[in-house]
């Protein structure tokens, strides 16, 4: 293997990423990864365990002297968002990512990079192995299928972990620190197809939208991108009820904190009224590109002839479905008034799966208050009931709340005014943290989370950049050693 990232500083951390790169690790998949942690630990005569779960824990005595120190859990996850352009041939079960570097930033091919949380992994691999570092007692805490699901984090025994302070590396923006997280809950409806036959006289035609950013549903939720499922929904529930087109298929979307960057659609059109409906297109793409054009300049939207469907959609189905989901609420409900700046509720329309029997919603919501969070999702919920989906929720996962009085909060600040002359930024992340279900399990913890700028989060846009990987471990290190 051609080495393309490891002499990047610091070398060990990018050496480890590099490593990294090379072993799959989808969310729910994560076997082989686990193996390469194991394998890690024995080559480095390093003691672990590992749960029923699947969470790895590998362990690091105490320099000399540092015996007495507080013991510091340090905690990423092992999974990956696996997303990929659709011109993109990749398979995330067997192939490996091939890093590149461009401009000041690393980024993969088409693919996410895995940076989220790779780059964790790769720092506390570099801790465990750095002979000259000076801390107390570190555990090393590796968590399954965080992306999809927070498994490893809801599952972890009370007894796992033994440290009185944890340090979650899932941050994605540095000269930020992070002492709460929103709580989320998924929200899905499904519906049975009601189908019919072809009727003559009617021309089939495909929408496609793409180009978009996309991006992390909480932390990117409140920058304005696209959704690529409500532009499509846009169009078709204004065409069926000006033109009286026949849906076929629809679909758009993939993974449930991503936001959806390209969907599709087939249709059947009058014949005498299909010069209209692509002149009709034409403008309206004109109108949202124009309306996209600073936050989503890559957006293309296309219109064009299909092979004749094996069905459409019968006129009451394609109704409710249109109906509920132009109606689905998106995007940034309420910005908070605790942290000017900050989102405070969100929801995301994140995926359409259709086959020739079901319809698959998938929709996740957002809030640092459990309250809100309750109350969005059943808004969301209540949409779709009005058209007969069954709608279920998931159990979902509680925030973190923000402890301005932490002494890890304080003795990270102090570091990072030491190293770098300026004050940090702290605040709450919209996104989901693990942190919250670990306060569950251990009450007396100190949180804190921090890390290099990762931009593009859960798309292929992808890209980590490089400068800020140094000042993470820097300011890593600096923390281990003041550490009480």
């Amino acid at each position: 293997m051609n080495k393309v990232i490891s002499h990047l500083n610091p070398e060990k951390v990018w050496g480890y990423f590099e490593d990294i790169c090379q072993v799959p690790r989808p969310s729910k998949h994560e076997e082989k990864i686990i193996a390469f942690m194991i394998d890690f630990a024995h080559k480095n005569g390093l003691k672990y365990k590992k749960d029923t779960a699947g969470n790895i824990l590998i362990y690091k005595p105490a320099s000399q002297g540092y015996e007495n120190r507080k013991k510091v859990v340090l905690q990423s996850h092992l999974d990956m968002v696996c997303e990929k352009n659709n011109n993109t041939i990749h398979n995330f079960d067997s192939d490996p990512i091939i890093p590149r570097i461009e401009g000041g930033w690393v980024k993969a091919s088409g693919t996410t990079l895995g940076a989220d949380c790779g780059i964790g992994m790769a720092v506390q691999m570099a801790v465990l192995t750095d002979k000259n570092l000076k801390h107390g007692p570190i555990e090393c805490l590796f968590t399954v299928d965080e992306e999809t699901g927070l498994t490893g984090a809801k599952e972890i025994s009370d007894d796992f972990i033994s440290g009185e302070i944890l340090i979650n590396l899932d941050s994605e923006d540095e000269g930020e620190l992070f002492i709460g997280c929103a709580g989320g809950v998924d929200t899905l409806a499904s519906m049975n197809v009601a189908s019919e036959a072809v009727p003559n006289g009617f021309s089939p035609l495909e929408i496609n939208v793409a180009g978009l950013i996309g991006g992390h549903s909480g932390d990117d939720i409140d920058k304005g991108r696209g959704n690529a499922i409500k532009i499509l929904v846009r169009f078709l529930w204004d065409a069926y009820h000006r033109f009286g087109i026949k849906l076929a298929y629809m679909g758009g979307g993939n993974l449930r904190n991503a936001i959806a960057r390209e969907a599709n659609a087939t249709i059947m059109v009058l014949n005498g009224y299909k010069e209209n409906l692509v002149a009709h297109f034409n403008v309206f793409k004109h109108e949202v590109k124009e309306e996209y054009e600073i936050k989503e300049p890559g957006l293309k939207l296309s219109l064009g002839t299909c092979d004749v469907p094996g069905y459409v959609l019968e006129e009451k189905f394609s109704e409710r479905l249109l109906n509920s989901l132009y109606a689905c609420p998106h995007g940034v409900q309420s910005m908070s008034f605790r942290m000017p700046g900050m989102v405070e509720t969100s929801t995301n329309l994140a995926s359409v799966k259709m086959d020739s029997k079901f319809v698959l919603i998938t929709t996740s919501q957002r809030s640092d208050r459990e309250s809100c969070k309750t109350n969005i999702a059943s808004m969301v919920e209540a949409v779709f009931l009005m058209a007969n989906a069954v709608v279920q929720q998931t159990d979902g996962y509680p925030g973190w709340s923000p402890n301005p009085d932490s002494e890890i909060l304080k003795i990270t600040s102090v570091a990072y005014k030491k190293l770098f002359k300026t004050e940090p930024v702290v605040r709450s992340i919209h996104a989901g943290l693990e942190c919250g279900l670990f306060l569950e399990k251990y009450p007396h913890l100190d949180m804190i989370s921090f890390g290099p700028t990762i931009k593009g989060a859960h798309s292929p846009d992808e890209r980590l950049n490089i400068e800020t990987v140094q000042k993470f471990w820097d300011l890593l290190v600096e923390v281990l050693f003041n550490i009480p």
